[in-house]
């Protein structure tokens, strides 16, 4: 006795099941993320050193090689490429794809802070961030205020809209273009320093040893490793002008007794235009496998207090691609209900039976909703590959209904009651249409293995089928 017999004889079980499945089915399409294409993680880490003024072939041989060599004895690392311009040296680290992005980071933080005494003094703080590989920011605003300086819209930014936004649900990384960064000035008194017998260079050195952030290796803890670091960074402008200086002496005085310490900003090298007005503006990008859409909400929902907040500072959007992507998602789910609407349009023009007709349009969402709870399991969301699988798997399911319909429609057609009949049809054809079922299975499976970046795209569309 196969399954379907077995189904025929005790339904309660399985409608009990399916109403189950059905129901965790539509809690999950509500939940999943809606996303233009699947999340992928790619191991890429970006290290990025500037030291203004210097020369391509300086960076090369002061700063990248340093980098380079660093960076290239990690563990799991595939590929190392750098590109240099004036003031800059950018080195992308590639890892194979089975290292875990996080691990990587780290990994690269902390050789990078080992060769950072080696690296010029003039260079500023190395920047490790990871590529990320998903695409573009989802939303871009421009920020002005008519009674604000271009440096004051920036302060503004900074301070006021991404700390509004970072830990937000779903808010990954926000980044400024245009605008004044903020810089610490230290202007030191040439006449105090000769004074104190000390030189600029002695106190620059003493500062960054005092203001750094160094990686200091792994420590067990339990079973598991912890990354240890030495923290050092003034945390605000007074308690860098209270920094301890250390004289020749062997006296010591306060920095502010050498000279002013002033929460300035740098020289402006870079700016942001919307209609021939200089704004500040700043993208959002989403965090990894959250929803685009939903994200989009809540930086709307965070940006309308701000706006409430601040009334005479004006923030306005210049481009997004939620419009697109939830356009997307409108389209991909009403061609999956149009082809579940045809393929029942179709049963209905070549069986003339409208029971069978019926049951095939029962059978469709039965067999499809529940498939947004395995989804969400699983990790996935709702996108054009998982949706394009999810439309086939449709069109396969109507092809076993047929072939099950006809066969029961033929045993009645014989005298037997529908009963008798169905279990009968069940049972002569259910281990054909079940070895159909696995071959598609087998089909698509490996799809779900695939290596690399494609195997990351394809995963969702082999294991939804």
């Amino acid at each position: 006795m196969n399954i379907s017999a077995w189904a025929i004889r005790n339904p309660l079980g399985p409608i009990l099941a399916f109403f189950i499945l059905m129901v965790l089915g539509w809690q999950s399409f509500n939940a999943l993320p809606i996303t233009r294409f699947p999340n992928i993680d790619v191991p890429v880490i970006a290290v990025a050193v500037t030291q203004a003024g210097t020369a391509p072939a300086e960076m090369e041989t002061q700063v990248t090689k340093i980098v380079e060599d660093a960076v290239a004895g990690i563990t799991g690392v595939k590929n190392v490429t750098s590109t240099v311009v004036d003031g800059q040296s950018t080195t992308a680290v590639e890892f194979r794809i089975e290292v875990p992005t996080d691990k990587a980071l780290q990994d690269v933080k902390d050789a990078v802070d080992r060769v950072r005494s080696q690296l010029p003094a003039a260079v500023e703080t190395p920047k490790i961030t990871k590529i990320d590989v998903e695409g573009n920011a989802i939303m871009t605003f421009a920020v002005s205020a008519p009674d604000m300086t271009i440096e004051e819209v920036s302060w503004f930014v900074d301070d006021v809209v991404v700390r509004g936004l970072q830990g937000r649900p779903g808010v990954g990384k926000i980044d400024r273009y245009g605008g004044a960064d903020r810089e610490i000035l230290v202007a030191l008194d040439p006449v105090k320093l000769n004074s104190f017998g000390i030189s600029a260079a002695a106190v620059n050195a003493q500062l960054r040893a005092t203001n750094t952030n160094l990686g200091s290796g792994r420590s067990e803890i339990g079973t598991g490793e912890q990354a240890i670091r030495t923290l050092g960074d003034a945390r605000t402008v007074q308690g860098l002008a209270e920094t301890t200086i250390a004289l020749p002496s062997g006296r010591h005085v306060r920095l502010t007794d050498l000279g002013d310490v002033q929460d300035s900003y740098k020289e402006l090298r870079s700016f942001s235009r919307l209609n021939g007005e200089q704004v500040v503006t700043f993208a959002v990008f989403r965090a990894k496998g959250a929803s685009e859409v939903s994200v989009a909400e809540t930086v709307n929902q965070t940006l309308d207090q701000i706006r409430a907040d601040y009334p005479k500072v004006g923030i306005k959007i210049v481009d997004e691609t939620v419009f697109y992507t939830y356009g997307n998602y409108e389209s991909a789910l009403h061609t999956l209900i149009e082809g579940a609407l045809l393929a029942v349009l179709v049963v209905m023009a070549f069986l003339r039976n409208w029971r069978a007709t019926l049951i095939t349009a029962v059978a469709l969402p039965l067999s499809a909703v529940p498939t947004f709870w395995v989804m969400d399991m699983l990790g996935f969301s709702l996108n054009l590959v998982s949706f394009l699988a999810v439309t086939l798997a449709t069109g396969i399911l109507v092809d076993d209904a047929i072939v099950e319909i006809e066969n029961i429609a033929r045993h009645i057609r014989m005298g037997k009651s529908p009963y008798r009949a169905s279990i009968e049809a069940a049972d002569e054809i259910g281990l054909a249409v079940m070895a159909t079922t696995a071959t598609i299975i087998a089909v698509f499976m490996p799809v779900s293995f695939m290596g690399g970046i494609p195997g990351q795209y394809f995963r969702q569309f082999g294991l939804t089928v």
